[in-house]
């Protein structure tokens, strides 16, 4: 599933943001290809740990209705920490959210590749939005989607969840 940036705010480098979610056995992966990573600022490496505030600079995220208008949100950040929060509506009502993650990161001279592998109770066929926040040199931000809401970047809006949990195991 291809990203496509919001269109106020366009990338220097980055051509391409391609994403694939599967499950295998308990956990779900997501896996998120970035073509024309020359410019990119990646996070220093951390301990891969719960962090908060990981979309301030580049993050993978993933956003999963749970049903009405409650969602939750997972970051993924290059640096290999990770955060998990619940919402009661858009933007409302936000908790932590029970989950355990893992985040692996490789890369190239053009492209990096993040993975992170969800073990959290999830709904195969849950409504689905996947995005991503990517800094560039000189502080350029750009905000991916696989839809937009009209108007300013808005992740947690629901027109941004598009796409479904896939319902079959990966073999």
């Amino acid at each position: 599933m291809l990203l496509t940036p919001h269109p106020e705010f366009p990338p220097s480098g980055v051509s391409s943001i391609d994403v694939n979610a599967w499950r295998d056995g308990d956990r779900w992966h997501f896996r998120y290809l970035l073509e024309g990573a020359g410019m990119l600022v990646l996070p220093k490496s951390k301990e891969r740990i719960r962090a908060d505030d990981l979309w301030r600079t580049s993050c993978f995220e993933a956003f999963v209705g749970d049903g009405g208008h409650s969602y939750r949100e997972f970051n993924f950040a290059p640096s290999g920490q990770w955060a998990a929060y619940a919402f009661e509506a858009p933007r409302s009502g936000m908790k932590e959210s029970e989950a355990e993650v893992e985040v692996w990161l490789e890369g190239g001279e053009t492209w990096i590749a993040l993975e992170a592998a969800v073990s959290a109770d999830l709904t195969p066929q849950s409504p689905l939005g996947l995005t991503a926040v990517i800094e560039e040199e000189g502080g350029v931000k750009s905000y991916w989607a696989l839809s937009h809401a009209k108007g300013p970047p808005d992740f947690h809006h629901p027109d941004c969840f598009t796409a479904r949990l896939p319902s079959v195991s990966a073999e």
